[in-house]
């Protein structure tokens, strides 16, 4: 049986079970798993793939998931400790109890997309699939042939939500692995606000596959934060394609943070369609074991006077692998425009690697760019300048390495992400650093 009918087994077996739906998802449905089955999986050979080998994923026996049961306690224990408003899935399938969407305020639409669809399919059919179609790549096809489930969020014009919004995402150890292929869809009003946290979570021994797509579409003036905390399982894999359109004057900043998965892809491309639109792009990964990590972005400056700054940092220990690929695109005659990007990466092994590639490519003339990588070890001058001060070398190594990781953790603004970015980098540090230790040791030097 090839890789590709597996998958398509299982699409039988969830069409099996489906009730009666509308003709648009069906042919959607009929579409995406055409497209995925004349594309298959992508290789090596293939450009956008050339450093990530997804047989894991094509050769793995993933089972549908059949509920959303999940311990409270345990769910507890996993989620982040902020007053939010929540919708929480897993295993792709959305959970009830464990959300809390209690208190919206007027002007906000939180939605599952089940939900969603049963109430009015209609205002869902137009936005959904506009911006990632099934030609984006095989995953992104996929996803759209099993999509049941996802969130739906709308903003009023005008409307600012005060609480972050959070998206939690866990996988469940079970007997079997399973696959979910959760589809979010934004859709942010002019001059609207919010922050949207997706978090991906899970327990120790879970080793599933996740599938998601997200479509964002920012109106005049809208500013989003998108805070994407990716924790889970180290035997999980994890695809992710975040497609952004950008109007007049919109904000869109993403925090791309990768702490755990065994093989995690994302792809982050934003249409800055409008004047005045500005796209920021903050990512940190850290890899240890084995883990393999991929980062993809692109910015379309498709208008005159945009702007886009990218800042990523990759943090690679044991025979970790990191891939980092980040596009400037200024398409003709969009003038004016501003795109800057920079990727540093620090390697805690010599058996750890990096395949970095930033990109411009520019069809104008009146421009400021910028692009640069820069791999390299912990300094060997900075960590004698710290143990002259009396810090033995391990503690030294550890407070460099979250020196490092702070560049990118200065701009987020909720310390509940931060604090948990930076216990899990000392947890994983080599020697298992103690954060406590750190800190004292660095209150230590600034009282010097």
């Amino acid at each position: 049986m090839s890789d590709v009918q597996t998958f398509l087994d299982r699409l039988a077996e969830l069409g099996a079970r489906r009730g009666p739906e509308p003709t648009w998802i069906a042919a959607r449905r009929q579409a995406g798993a055409a497209r995925f089955e004349a594309l298959g999986f992508p290789t090596r050979r293939d450009e956008a793939w050339k450093y990530t080998d997804v047989r894991a994923i094509a050769r793995g026996d993933f089972a549908l998931a059949e509920d959303a049961e999940f311990s409270q306690a345990s769910a507890a224990a996993l989620t982040l400790p902020l007053d939010a408003h929540r919708l929480t899935f897993v295993d792709g399938h959305f959970s009830a109890v464990l959300s809390q969407l209690d208190g919206l305020p007027a002007g906000v639409a939180l939605l599952p997309l089940s939900r969603a669809l049963e109430e009015n399919h209609e205002a869902v059919g137009g936005p959904l699939g506009r911006l990632t179609g099934v030609d984006f790549s095989p995953f992104s096809a996929l996803n759209t042939a099993f999509m049941e489930e996802g969130a739906v969020l709308r903003l009023a014009p005008g409307t600012v939500v005060e609480k972050p919004i959070i998206l939690q995402f866990l996988s469940r150890a079970g007997e079997r692995a399973v696959m979910s292929h959760p589809r979010i869809l934004v859709e942010a009003g002019g001059r609207s606000q919010a922050t949207l946290i997706e978090h991906h979570v899970g327990e120790e021994a879970a080793a599933n596959f996740t599938n998601l797509v997200a479509e964002i579409m920012l109106d005049r003036g809208a500013i989003l934060t998108h805070y994407k905390l990716q924790e889970a399982p180290l035997a999980d894999l994890h695809v992710a394609s975040i497609h952004v359109e950008q109007g007049r004057d919109s904000t869109y900043t993403s925090f791309n943070l990768n702490l755990g998965g065994g093989l995690v892809r994302t792809d982050l491309i934003s249409e800055l369609n409008g004047q005045g639109a500005t796209a920021n792009f903050y990512g940190l990964f850290y890899g240890q074991g084995r883990q393999h990590v991929d980062s993809h972005t692109v910015a379309n400056h498709n208008a005159p006077h945009t702007y886009s700054n990218e800042n990523y940092k990759g943090i690679l220990d044991d025979r970790a692998h990191g891939v980092f690929n980040g596009r400037v695109v200024v398409k003709r005659d969009s003038q004016k425009i501003e795109g800057f990007q920079s990727n540093a990466n620090l390697l805690l092994s010599d058996r750890a690697e990096i395949d970095a590639k930033p990109e411009l490519e520019i069809y104008a003339d009146d421009v400021k760019c910028s692009h640069g990588t820069t791999t390299g070890q912990l300094d060997e001058e900075a960590i004698y300048a710290l143990r002259a001060r009396g810090i033995d070398r391990q503690t030294a190594r550890g407070l460099l390495t979250l020196a490092f990781a702070g560049e990118v953790l200065e701009a987020v603004s909720l310390d509940a992400i931060s604090e948990r970015v930076e216990l899990a980098v000392a947890g994983k540090l080599p020697e298992r650093f103690n954060l406590a230790g750190l800190v004292e040791a660095a209150a230590a030097l600034g009282d010097e």
